[in-house]
């Protein structure tokens, strides 16, 4: 699966718990936001001010790394 700036937040750290690490190092407190069970990471990145690409290019980094091991 390939992270894209329309993915739901929420199906991201359902499928990939280490996820949450990025979303924290971004300070987007989405693990307890009420908004992320409907909202992408696009929107997620807008509300808080944040370049969505980024957060998505290191999201897939880190789900690569886990599909690899």
């Amino acid at each position: 699966m390939e992270i894209t700036k329309d993915s739901s937040i929420n199906e991201i750290l359902k499928e990939f718990p280490e996820s949450a690490k990025v979303f924290d190092k971004y300070n987007m407190g989405c693990m307890g936001c009420m908004g992320a069970s409907a909202e992408s990471v696009e929107n997620g990145a807008l509300m808080h001010g944040l370049d969505a690409n980024m957060i998505v290019e290191e999201l897939n980094r880190i789900i690569g790394r886990k599909q690899q091991s």
